[in-house]
């Protein structure tokens, strides 16, 4: 009968199934027994075990990839602990043993789907500690898995140094454009408080900058317009005091009818004298 998935993955979820009642058995800590239940920490036990008792390898496949894997991924994690297994079969007949390449890729794939869920999902309380246990490292207490990563690495603490290196990335948000600002005596003299900014993204800024060039008759191309600006508050500020009605942009409005009503009177007042 055709294996589910391949040997390596059949052989893994059997040796899993049938010791997993004997925490201390060497089978439940046989590399690909812990591999299984690498899986099972990152998906749960229903998403591994449920597709290989239905023999389902597409619920597998969609199980494996919610956490933003591709199925490139998940064939190559497929391919490697086959690879894995062929190796030691070869070893187990040979004289002297090699070191099985295998062993570590392995392990840095399933770190890779790890962090996609770490990053894309998030992980509760205690699990990154449960995943680290799992792996082959020199810090671990289990005699046995340090026999066997000395046994198949060059560089025993090559796995660890990946984890911790997956470990400082980072999901990336969304950078916020930073907000084009006036002085704040400006948003202040129009009751727009430093409050109100921070609720604005950079575009409500932006409308409000243009409202107050607006309001005070100053081109926003203009190449001094911050000088007129200030020139024109130094002005109103000199006049009288500052006109509110508790909103920033009815105040802008405000402003706005003042100077117009103050050309109006010089006008007016010109027709009369002359």
């Amino acid at each position: 009968m055709k294996p589910f998935i391949n040997e390596a993955f059949e052989k893994a979820v059997n040796d899993y199934l049938s010791s997993k009642d004997y925490p201390e058995s060497l089978l439940y800590n046989s590399f690909l027994t812990v591999v299984i239940r690498m899986l099972i920490c990152i998906y749960g036990e229903l998403d591994i075990i449920n597709p290989y008792r239905t023999f389902n390898e597409k619920a597998l496949d969609t199980n494996l990839m919610r956490f933003g894997a591709s199925k490139e991924e998940i064939d190559n994690l497929k391919r490697l602990m086959d690879g894995y297994l062929k190796v030691e079969r070869k070893n187990q007949v040979s004289i002297k043993t090699e070191i099985n390449p295998y062993f570590v890729t392995v392990q840095k794939s399933l770190i890779d789907l790890f962090t996609l869920k770490r990053v894309n999902f998030g992980l509760s309380e205690g699990e990154d500690k449960k995943f680290f246990a799992l792996l082959y490292t020199p810090g671990t207490s289990d005699f046995w898995k340090i026999a066997e990563n000395y046994r198949n690495t060059d560089n025993p603490y090559e796995v660890a140094m990946y984890y911790q290196e997956k470990m400082e990335i980072k999901k990336e948000e969304e950078k916020e454009e930073e907000k084009d600002l006036l002085s704040f005596d400006i948003y202040k003299y129009f009751n727009v408080s430093i409050a109100d900014l921070s609720q604005m993204n950079h575009e409500e800024v932006d409308n409000l900058n243009k409202e107050i060039y607006k309001s005070l008759d100053i081109s926003e191309n203009a190449i001094n317009k911050d000088y007129l600006l200030n020139e024109k508050m130094r002005q109103i500020k000199i006049r009288r005091n500052a006109v509110t009605t508790g909103n920033g942009y009815v105040d802008i409005l405000l402003v706005m009818s003042v100077i117009i009503t103050t050309v109006m009177v010089v006008i007016i007042f010109g027709v009369l004298v002359f």
